[in-house]
């Protein structure tokens, strides 16, 4: 079984309790948290989303944080656009605490850096655990999903006000996300199966992701240089977290990935 399918088998057992019918009246009841799409469009130049991610498979332990609450109003002072936030527990530490306490703290602060829920989303309910807590985004690993999946969880996000942010790693998934009317696709540069990641993925890809959808280079961006490739590639926004949160300072790093 590859990595992919192992923690797909687990988020489908873990949540198994959870699950029931999600009516379309606690949806929209939820509070929006502003547009993670708009915030990515801002910028003239690249846009960041900030990762907060204490560990995952391919890495391991990365860095141990006095809080997620912490590490995101550090990123947001340093000018992140908008921030990623793990909340699966098993495989990279997270929660959805992560998520409620980094939006209250950002907010109590005056920063309204839109928020995407990371994880391994299935259902509705995920989705409207994360509007709850304060996201401004879902994550829909293309992969991962049939397209049905895919478009419960699309219609969620709709009408919960949130983002989703389709990610992929092939052209067959590209072709997939595109058929769902995706308006925010990501190029993984690490193949989940396996964990390797290689920036080639995102100069092949992007350029085929249709120009009226904001692409997203992920992974295996490391300084400005990274980010300067998936620039000239076509990506408009860069997801970076082991990077910065093995970084001296954050700050340095996402003002090295805005000029890039």
């Amino acid at each position: 079984m590859d990595k992919l399918n192992e923690i797909m088998a687990w988020k489908r057992q873990e949540i198994a309790e959870q699950i029931r019918d999600v009516g379309e009246a606690e949806l929209q009841f939820c509070s929006r948290s502003g547009s993670f799409l708009e915030a990515l469009e801002a910028p003239d130049g690249l846009a960041v989303i900030s990762e907060i991610k204490r560990r995952s498979p391919s890495a391991g332990e990365i860095r141990t944080i006095e809080s997620a609450a912490t590490q995101a109003k550090t990123y947001a002072r340093a000018g992140a656009d908008c921030l990623s936030i793990l909340t699966d527990q098993k495989y990279f530490g997270g929660s959805l605490d992560d998520l409620e306490s980094s939006r209250q703290q950002l907010s109590d602060i005056g920063f309204e850096t839109p928020c995407l829920r990371k994880d391994f989303m299935i259902h509705p309910i995920q989705v409207l655990e994360a509007a709850k807590a304060g996201a401004a985004a879902i994550l829909i690993i293309v992969r991962a999903l049939t397209d049905e999946e895919m478009t419960h969880l699309r219609r969620a996000a709709d009408l919960a006000g949130l983002d989703a942010l389709y990610e992929i790693h092939s052209e067959a998934e590209l072709e997939r996300a595109v058929a769902q009317n995706a308006k925010i696709i990501g190029v993984n540069n690490r193949d989940l199966a396996i964990f390797k990641t290689d920036l080639r993925f995102s100069e092949e890809l992007i350029p085929k992701i249709p120009s009226d959808t904001l692409a997203v280079s992920e992974s295996g961006i490391w300084n400005g240089e990274d980010a300067k490739r998936a620039r000239e590639a076509g990506a408009k926004a860069i997801l970076v977290g082991e990077a910065l949160m093995r970084a001296k300072s954050a700050e340095d790093l996402i003002s090295e990935f805005h000029s890039a």
